[in-house]
């Protein structure tokens, strides 16, 4: 029984482990652009069946209740929560952010297509719209060189001034992409998420149509964490993580105090 007892209290401090670090990675993206917060699922191990309700007890009697003992909790994934992030102003034209659902498609080095929502964009030196990380937004998109007043509509069309034309040139569309299962898509880093069998294929087309939020230009999607709610978070799990502990230093002292008087 006292070996059960640790058993349990063990794997609660592994579930508590894991919940921190989840919490810690939210606080720790806090200012990252068009980041998304997680939350652990944890779900209960299974159970001993010692006495079955309904069972047989003496005679014509049998159990109202049944015997069982938990063998303890295990972390099951992390859910991404994806409400909007507060979209703050930069009032820089490449600055681009999505309200509403989507993503931005950047291509990967290893070839695959990329998604993110952030949408802090560069121009490369042979022209082509980037983010950060020098990855090109798909479909690509050429700046002319020279081009001035560089603008991105609503619904994704990039459009500038060039030498020689007397209105602005569209030079492409942004497209964004939305998928059935949002919160099934894999965080690989860099702001970046991959397709997965959970997230279903992507709908790509321009941003404002078939459920795909549209595009605000001279603006970035901040972080949605929530710092005050993550830390009551990181109390409630330190608190815990702490009772399991202690449990564990009590069913050491009961199985100490059974050795010692049996």
């Amino acid at each position: 029984m006292g070996l059960g007892a640790l058993h349990v209290a063990r794997t609660g401090l592994d579930a508590q482990n894991f919940r921190m670090q989840v919490i810690a990675n939210n606080l720790a993206n806090v200012n990252t652009t068009g980041f998304k917060r997680d939350r652990a699922s944890f779900e209960t191990l299974a159970y001993q069946a010692v006495t079955t309700p309904g069972a047989p007890a003496s005679g014509s009697t049998r159990y109202a209740i049944g015997f069982n003992l938990g063998t303890g909790v295990q972390m099951t994934g992390t859910a991404r929560i994806d409400t909007q992030g507060t979209l703050s102003t930069t009032s820089n034209a490449l600055d681009v952010a999505v309200e509403g659902a989507g993503y931005f498609q950047v291509q990967m080095p290893d070839g695959r297509t990329g998604y993110t929502r952030a949408g802090d964009f560069s121009i490369s030196a042979d022209g082509t719209l980037v983010t950060s990380d020098g990855m090109a937004i798909q479909p690509q998109i050429q700046i002319p060189d020279g081009a001035t007043a560089i603008s991105i509509g609503s619904d994704g069309t990039v459009s500038a001034g060039v030498a020689g034309q007397a209105e602005p040139t569209e030079l492409g569309r942004i497209e964004t992409a939305r998928f059935a299962n949002a919160s099934g898509l894999q965080a690989i880093g860099n702001n970046l998420l991959v397709e997965t069998a959970a997230s279903g294929t992507p709908q790509v087309g321009a941003p404002g149509e078939e459920g795909r939020g549209s595009l605000r230009s001279g603006a970035l999607e901040s972080s949605n964490v929530n710092v005050v709610e993550e830390l009551v978070d990181m109390i409630e799990t330190q608190r815990a993580y702490e009772v399991n502990s202690k449990m564990i230093q009590a069913t050491d002292e009961m199985m100490r105090n059974a050795t010692q008087n049996l």
